[in-house]
Formats: C-alpha cells, structure tokens, sequence
C-alpha cells in the first residue's frame, strides 16, 4: 500500500503538542547510514509531514555505547536545510546514573552534541529498584522552567509511578508529564492495552508514544537480527519470531507488508499519538507510510484480525514496568 498525503498530526496528551502520528528515532539509525543519505532523509521525511525525530546520548547504563548518533543528526539536519522551528526534537533523561548525573547536566551535553539549545519534548528513562519521584519532577519542571523542554513523558513505567508523578506535579504546581513512551506492538501489549494504563490515557489524559513496535525488525520479517535490539521482558522473543507467518498471512489479507500492518494496528489504540520507528533509507520510509492507507481502509477490522498474535498476554502484568513479569499463577 501506499500513502501520497501529507502525515496527519494528533496530540500528544491533553496538554502536549500536536505531532506527526511518525517520529523517525535515532538509536542504530544515524550512525548505520551514509551521511548523504540521512541528510536526503531528513530532508525527505520533513517534507512528508515527519518532523518528529527521537534524538538521545546513548552513554549511561546499557546504553554506555559511546555512539555518535545524535552528533550525526545535528549535522545532517543542519545540511538538510531544516531550520530548528521546522522539526520537533523528543530527548532523553536517564536515570541509570541520576542524580549523580544531574538531568542539567545531561540536557546540556545532550543538546549541545546535536546543536541546539532546546527540545521541545523529553523522555525520562525507565529504572528499576528505588526511585525518588519527587526529585525527578522537581528537576524536570526546573528545566521546563529554564526553557530546555516544554512537555515530558516516561518511558516503560508502571501505571503506578506514573500516577504518583503526574498527582505530585499537578498537586505542587509544576509540569505533569503528558505522555508515555512504551513497547507496543503486535505482540507486546499487556501494559498499553491494560486497565492500569487505560485509567492514565482517559482520567490521566496522557498520550501514547508507541516504540519498539518491529520488535528489532523481527516483525517486519527481520527474523535474526544482526544489531542490537530492544529487551525481551517476559522471554517472549522466541515466541514471537516463531509468529511471523500469521503476520505475513494477516498483512497480506489486507493488501500490505508486514511492517505496515505492525505500525497501523499501534495507531488504533485511542490514545496513541505516534509512533517511533527507524527508518534507514527512502524506501523503508515509503512502505512505512503506507501503514496510513491501510488503516484509513480497514482500521476497525485490524484488531480482531492480529488477536491471535498478542503474545505476551499473561506474561507480562499490565501494571508493569517492561522489566517486570507477571506474578506466577497459584
């Protein structure tokens, strides 16, 4: 399928910005690229309505990679031609080293290795163990305040936690976080489809920022990849490598590829707002934006078609963090 338009835009949140229902990210895309071709991208995916781009410093915690990554985007998108006013830039705040690594510090090394001195959106990272919440959202909103972000949202954070912060902030006069950045795909979807959650995008009023919906490509039909990919939470990978031929079966009675049917049916949640994904060429760009076509042609029939391919149902508990397994059953 193919999609000609221009990409629609959604909210992200009751009180975020709207966006472009696509966001290219950035984690093993730059870098894997020829210079030329990300700048043709970049230039490309802007003119197509694109302008979000997921940008981090990939070096703390499992991430201490040393990639250079974002550097390469600030300078493509500089010989692109794109003016900072014409894209949107989502970061990242991570807590695998806070508060020894202060979130201000952080956003300035962020910012500076792209070339800019502004997002307009963050993610603060995902943790395990203890976590001093208040801290977090008080470090945040001085940000906000200091004119680093505007709005901010969490990635793979249990319902809970993210109550707690949204309730601190509002309570205490600061920015709320507005969205959340969580794995959601054809197969992992116990925690964005969850009554937990569910409470957050309808009371709460938060949007969702689907990621990790190819599961490293997997679902796409990349069945070994050769990069690294995102975490297995509940040692499901296997299950759903061994899914794909019902993906292709699916996709194909509709009329589209594999990768197109992945990004639609994360669309069709009602409080998504966009979704992330990597793109390394025109090409891949192209069929991905095919996913509007198909979902603007069979979007109330995608859900009851993949039911069978939610995977980690029961595996996963819908009030969890992605590192978080279900409880066992008695």
């Amino acid at each position: 399928m193919e999609y000609s338009g221009q990409v629609p835009r959604r909210r992200l949140g009751e009180r975020g910005p709207l966006v472009p229902v696509f966001g290219l990210g950035s984690w093993n895309t730059w870098d894997r690229m020829e210079r030329e071709d990300a700048v043709a991208l970049i230039r490309y995916a802007v003119d197509r309505g694109v302008n979000l781009f997921d940008v981090a410093h990939y070096n703390f915690g499992p991430h201490a990679e040393n990639a250079v990554t974002d550097v390469i985007f600030g300078e493509a998108v500089v010989e692109a031609g794109v003016a900072r006013d014409d894209y949107l830039l989502c970061g990242k705040l991570w807590l695998w080293e806070y508060p020894k690594s202060s979130f201000a510090e952080q956003i300035d090394t962020s910012l500076s290795r792209i070339g800019t001195d502004r997002a307009d959106s963050v993610v603060v990272g995902d943790f395990f163990g203890d976590l001093d919440i208040r801290a977090v959202v008080t470090d945040v909103a001085e940000l906000v305040r200091a004119g680093r972000f505007q709005t901010w949202g969490v990635n793979n954070w249990s319902a809970d936690d993210l109550w707690f912060a949204r309730d601190f902030a509002i309570a205490e006069g600061m920015e709320p976080p507005s969205f959340a950045q969580l794995k959601y795909s054809l197969a992992r979807r116990s925690v964005p489809d969850g009554a937990p959650y569910g409470r957050l995008f309808g009371e709460g009023g938060l949007g969702l920022q689907a990621s990790d919906v190819f599961e490293g490509g997997i679902l796409a039909g990349k069945l070994n990849p050769q990069r690294k990919i995102g975490a297995d939470p509940g040692g499901i990978r296997d299950r759903i490598r061994e899914s794909f031929p019902e993906v292709q079966r699916v996709a194909e009675s509709f009329g589209a590829t594999p990768a197109q049917l992945a990004i639609a049916f994360t669309l069709t949640h009602p409080a998504a707002a966009n979704v992330l994904f990597g793109a390394s060429s025109r090409a891949q760009l192209d069929e991905n934006l095919g996913a509007l076509e198909l979902l603007e042609r069979h979007g109330d029939e995608l859900r009851p078609a993949v039911e069978a391919l939610w995977i980690d149902r029961g595996v996963v508990a819908p009030d969890a963090s992605w590192g978080t397994d279900a409880p066992a059953k008695g």
